[in-house]
């Protein structure tokens, strides 16, 4: 055990910490370096129509942060299979080797195309867990529904109509569905799911990009979403997932495995149930810490500010087993370390 002394208010206090709670803490402080890096790296190409570019800068800072932490790290959700864009590929080893065995999910530009074109709600993300306890789920489409915390466990499900869903959340909430806001991805392959919450009365909200965002924005009552729907990537869900187990929620997941090819990856990975319905503790166990970033300015956080002397970031960061969320506005002075980005 180790003893330290706080001086507060006037009064010196003694408080004992475990040696493995120091370090967890200091990793809570030290993954918001990570994000941040990663986020100042592409904002710096924010608006310039350069979405492979964005992506590697802010890959290639994440990296360079992850490799400096101590810890023993595996990427086990990787980005950028499917557009083939730079990744911190699945199985790399990160971290300086001396520390705890963590698992890594790994976002460090979730939204490119909203960097690229200077849009709201790009952000740099991250998520680290307990070695064994992160889903590895190959980089396809997941069908996703989550809700925020406070409702009975099974108010909604993957499997039900979406105007069920809609019907059985205003009854649990105890309003309308004319009250209840549900946040999809404007996809045409949502046409359907989109029409069918709006027959209900409830109000849609569409977004272009940002999965794992839109899946937090149910669970912070300021935003005014209160359910997220349709078919993403399945990266964006598992650090969704870690999101709502930190501040609470309910998500329901099934993985899109509907070609030889995306069998064979899953089953690679270990996924032996192409059906399964994942809970949120089948994608996220254990303690895990999530960080993320504003890129551009969103209704989650603000983006990078570049001033002459300053740069400043905004971060939310989580904790599950404390369920802490610390909000971190940082002004960074020393920028020639931001020009090696």
């Amino acid at each position: 055990m180790k003893k330290q002394s706080e001086e507060g208010a006037g009064v010196n206090s003694t408080i004992t910490v475990q040696p493995q709670q120091v370090l967890e803490r200091i990793l809570t402080l030290e993954i918001v370096r990570v994000t941040e890096r990663a986020a100042v790296s592409a904002a710096r190409l924010r608006g310039r129509g350069a979405e492979k570019a964005a992506d590697q800068a802010a890959v290639d800072a994440m990296r360079r942060e992850l490799n400096n932490l101590p810890i023993e790290g595996t990427v086990v959700i990787g980005e950028g299979e499917l557009d083939e864009a730079p990744m911190l590929f699945i199985g790399e080893k990160v971290g300086t080797r001396k520390g705890p065995k963590v698992d890594i999910a790994v976002d460090p530009l979730e939204g490119t195309t909203l960097c690229a074109k200077n849009m709201p709600g790009a952000i740099a993300t991250l998520a680290m867990a307990e070695e064994g306890t992160l889903l590895h789920a190959p980089d396809i489409y997941m069908e996703k529904i989550a809700i925020g915390p406070g409702y009975p466990k099974g108010v909604v499900a993957l499997d039900a109509p979406a105007d069920d869903n809609i019907l059985r959340l205003a009854k649990a909430k105890g309003v309308k569905p004319e009250n209840i806001t549900a946040i999809l991805l404007d996809r045409p392959r949502h046409a359907d799911l989109i029409a069918a919450v709006r027959k209900t009365g409830a109000q849609v909200t569409l977004i272009t990009d940002g999965d794992v965002a839109g899946v937090i924005h149910c669970a912070e009552p300021k935003t005014g979403i209160d359910i997220y729907l349709g078919i993403g990537g399945a990266p964006e869900g598992v650090l969704a997932a870690a999101a709502l187990r930190c501040i609470g929620g309910q998500m329901q997941t099934r993985l899109v495995i509907d070609t030889e090819e995306r069998r064979a990856r899953a089953a690679k990975m270990g996924i032996k149930d192409p059906r399964k319905i994942y809970q949120i503790e089948d994608m996220c166990r254990g303690d895990c810490l999530f960080a993320a970033t504003g890129v551009t300015s969103g209704p989650m956080l603000a983006g990078v500010k570049f001033g002459p002397n300053v740069i400043e970031t905004d971060t939310v960061v989580m904790r599950s087993v404390t369920g802490t969320v610390r909000r971190i506005k940082a002004e960074h002075r020393q920028l020639e370390k931001f020009h090696l980005d």
